[in-house]
């Protein structure tokens, strides 16, 4: 499938359409409103959540008590690809995000199309893995998982898909999330985390923690220590994403050039020390055997922590909200890229559908929800139940994939001038990103399970492109290409 730059529209040398005239395209008509507090709040607020709530048992399940060290890892690799979207979204400062880079660097238009729908379909697996997440909880909170037996499973699941639903309806009645509203969501996700490290820490004062276990490697399997910990590493990055969405804030913030750089390292680095605090503590109060088969590992804490105060129950609402909260972001983020790319041309017309009363991208929400239903469905009963965990693998695989190319466009654009004043990564920085980022997608950290759900995705995404590329060729005499790249991200319903 050959591509070239000769269109209609008015190009630029990288291959991508030049602005209009109007301004519509590639101007940035937003109000920068979002201050630097404010955008460390949206991405501390934007990394936390499902990640640290509920992969810490199972981190804890691939190599033993030692679960800090691949969070350490997970953080080391995030934090130098973070190093590159920081040059990028100052070089570059469009809601587009890592396809815009990535059409900049290649203007391969398929390429562009494939980097957009792994970032969609990161969302969706991020957010199925949520809502089975936050169903838990819910049964959790209401004391009702030990009591229904195995009836837990399928009412868990109806309580998923339920909800689900619920952002569906959300989105189509057409409440976005604001900045101040996360920053609401963002205060409760951290209060559950402090709840965790304050209680541990007066286990800890009055004797009742372990940390012989904090250096204890162990694996349910075969596995080398080396093995173990890259394999729990590429689970962790789950973790340690969402960083990456707050580039598509940089038209609203005030004076990104300056402030994204500090805003964004300062952010991971808060959630990177909050994630290793909470490991710590939760294997050196709970049980290594407990805490791994633990729906909610670090409900288990709090229990053992303080098991004579009823503060368990405030806790699982806390979880609730703090994965409520990532649940509609993704989704919210999801529906958009379809709703974009079906108005550039690169998917069918009808993903572009609106609800004219409410002006949402009905088609695009009904689409994602529909992804989103299916996967929940499918890891609960048409795959073993340990694939659940392999939706939060999932969404770090793709991501990675993306953030190998994303280094990789930093090299490749390191010429272009951009923004003036723009940060500039050291070269070696993005060389080390892009080199770590493809080896946690091999299959020495990665299960099959992965590669299945993520192909599965992909190639939903291919076929749609198929059928849209023989549709455009045959009935509009027109190739199938990204004519704004930088209005992927905008929601202009």
């Amino acid at each position: 499938m050959t591509e070239n730059h000769h269109d209609s529209s008015p190009s630029t040398t990288d291959g991508s359409a030049a602005p209009a005239a109007d301004g519509q395209h590639g101007g940035s008509e937003l109000k920068q409103a979002i201050t630097p507090k404010l955008l460390l709040l949206f991405i501390v607020g934007d990394i936390l959540g499902t990640g640290v709530y509920a992969l810490t048992g199972k981190v804890a399940g691939e190599v033993g008590g030692a679960g800090w060290l691949p969070i350490i890892i997970a953080f080391a690799v995030a934090l130098v690809t973070a190093f590159s979207y920081v040059e990028m979204v100052t070089k570059y400062p469009q809601a587009a995000g890592a396809a815009l880079y990535i059409h900049k660097a290649f203007g391969i238009h398929f390429l562009t199309f494939m980097v957009t729908f792994a970032v969609l379909s990161s969302g969706i697996t991020s957010a199925a893995n949520s809502a089975i997440f936050l169903a838990e909880n819910v049964l959790k909170a209401f004391k009702l998982d030990e009591s229904m037996g195995d009836a837990s499973t399928p009412v868990a699941t109806a309580i998923a898909l339920v909800f689900i639903g619920l952002v569906a309806c959300i989105n189509m009645w057409g409440v976005s999330e604001s900045v101040k509203l996360n920053v609401v969501l963002t205060l409760i996700e951290l209060s559950g985390l402090a709840l965790v490290l304050v209680i541990g820490f007066f286990a800890i004062a009055r004797g009742d923690a372990d940390f012989s276990r904090v250096l204890i490697f162990e694996t349910s399997e075969d596995k080398s220590l080396f093995m173990a910990v890259i394999g729990a590493t590429a689970l962790a990055f789950f973790s340690m994403v969402g960083f990456e969405d707050s580039v598509n804030m940089a038209e609203e913030t005030v004076d990104p050039v300056k402030n994204f750089p500090k805003m964004l390292l300062g952010g991971l680095s808060i959630t990177g020390v909050v994630y290793v605090l909470v490991s710590i503590t939760a294997v050196a109060i709970v049980p290594i055997g407990e805490l791994t088969s633990a729906t909610t590992p670090l409900l288990s804490v709090v229990q053992h922590g303080a098991p004579g105060f009823p503060i368990d129950t405030v806790f699982a609402f806390i979880s609730i909200f703090a994965v409520a909260n990532t649940v509609l972001i993704n989704m919210m983020m999801a529906s958009r890229l379809l709703y974009g790319m079906a108005k550039q041309g690169v998917l069918p017309g009808f993903l572009g559908g609106v609800l004219r009363s409410r002006r949402t991208p009905l088609a695009g929400i009904l689409f994602s929800t529909l992804l989103a239903v299916a996967l929940v469905l499918t890891v609960r009963y048409a795959l073993p139940e340990s694939t659940i965990k392999a939706l939060g693998g999932t969404t770090a695989l793709l991501l990675l994939a993306v953030f190998g190319l994303v280094n990789i466009a930093v090299i490749v654009l390191r010429k272009d001038p951009g923004q003036p004043g723009h940060f500039r990564t050291p070269i070696v920085m993005a060389v080390i990103g892009a080199i770590t980022s493809f080896a946690l997608i091999t299959p020495l950290a990665q299960p099959m399970e992965n590669y299945a759900i993520a192909g599965g995705m992909l190639g939903i995404g291919l076929l749609l492109y198929i059928v849209t590329f023989i549709y455009n060729g045959a009935v509009r005499a027109r190739r199938t290409r990204f004519h704004h790249p930088e209005d992927i991200g905008r929601e202009d319903v």
